[in-house]
């Protein structure tokens, strides 16, 4: 897959996590536990780049991101999902009382 790039000289108004939002904008909306694993995919994804010369990984690392950081930004919601996913790739029921961040470590969230 070859890394696509645009540049849009309108300000950016509205939804700041819609396609293409800012390394700032996603690391901001994310859950305080991941914006560190951010910080450090992020800077794998620069250094690659830079000495790949190749913009695709860091584009693809920034999607992913941007992605988690739309589902989080409802907290409540993204409990929820990751619950049922936990509980689909565990295949016990994940406890009510149970923290999300034990619930994410045990389903490798």
């Amino acid at each position: 897959m070859a890394a696509l790039w645009s540049f849009d000289e309108q300000p950016r108004t509205g939804d700041q996590l819609r396609p293409g939002a800012t390394p700032a904008a996603i690391r901001d909306a994310l859950l305080s536990e991941d914006k560190t694993e951010f910080d450090a995919a992020y800077m794998r994804a620069l250094t690659a780049a830079r000495e790949d010369l190749d913009l695709t990984e860091l584009f693809r690392c920034l999607e992913h991101w941007r992605r988690v950081a739309v589902l989080q930004r409802d907290p409540d919601r993204f409990a929820s999902i990751a619950r049922r996913a936990a509980e689909r790739l565990i295949g016990t029921p994940v406890p009510a009382d149970e923290p999300l961040a034990q619930t994410r470590r045990r389903a490798g969230l």
